[in-house]
């Protein structure tokens, strides 16, 4: 399993958004290491699935690029014609 590190000043960032969530949205108060471990159980659980779905999206588009890339061979292909022998 990739572990995902968050540099630190994101990790500061998004702990803050979640502490403000919580205040908007709920009325309530969270400390900091709440935050904290929230953010890390999100991370750990939604991580793989956001991760795959990246994965897809990259090879959608790699797909299409290679399918792109193979009409232009063909377009670049000199037609052959065959000697006729007397």
């Amino acid at each position: 399993m990739i572990v995902l590190k968050i540099p630190r000043e994101h990790k500061a960032l998004l702990v803050n958004k979640i502490q403000s969530y919580f205040v908007t949205e709920r009325s309530e108060e969270i400390g900091e290491l709440a935050a904290g471990n929230l953010l890390d159980f999100m991370v750990e659980q939604l991580g793989p699935i956001i991760y795959n779905q990246a994965i897809r999206d990259a090879r959608t588009v790699v797909m299409q690029q290679m399918e792109r890339v193979e009409e232009e061979l063909h377009a670049l292909e000199q037609p052959l014609e065959l000697l006729k022998r007397n």
